[in-house]
């Protein structure tokens, strides 16, 4: 992945160059037919999505509790916390995606993990922590 395409997403904008380069080599990018389920519920999470391109509902027993869009995240706060997912995430358009699996997430810098759990505390503060947790 390119470096620079990492950077566009919100949550690495503020990545040193060499931290976007080290993560931009692990990344996967990949393109996602509409319809196509990303994450279903009670799995363990062992991947964090970003949508670069596209959107997804978050179904959780049935029932639409969220939509996501062009830089939205998915998966992180299951995914640091190593609990299984609570809903299901389904793409509603064709999408490009962006995956780093926890063994990535384990070469981030320390500032970039604080940030996600950052991102992690204002959700669930905000009573929307992420849907796909």
């Amino acid at each position: 992945m390119d470096p620079n395409r990492l950077k566009q997403i919100p949550i690495f904008s503020h990545l040193s160059e060499d931290e976007a380069k080290r993560l931009a080599a692990f990344a996967t990018e990949t393109s996602v037919a509409d319809g196509q389920i990303l994450m279903k519920q009670g799995d363990y999470s062992t991947e964090l999505i970003a949508i670069e391109e596209g959107t997804a509902d978050v179904i959780q027993d049935g029932e639409k509790i969220a939509s996501l869009k062009d830089g939205d995240l998915i998966g992180e706060m299951g995914l640091i916390q190593r609990e299984p997912r609570n809903a299901d995430v389904i793409a509603t358009s064709p999408m490009r995606v962006m995956k780093l699996t926890h063994w990535e997430i384990r070469r981030m810098s320390e500032d970039t993990l604080n940030r996600i759990k950052e991102i992690v505390a204002q959700r669930q503060q905000d009573g929307v922590a992420d849907p796909a947790h």
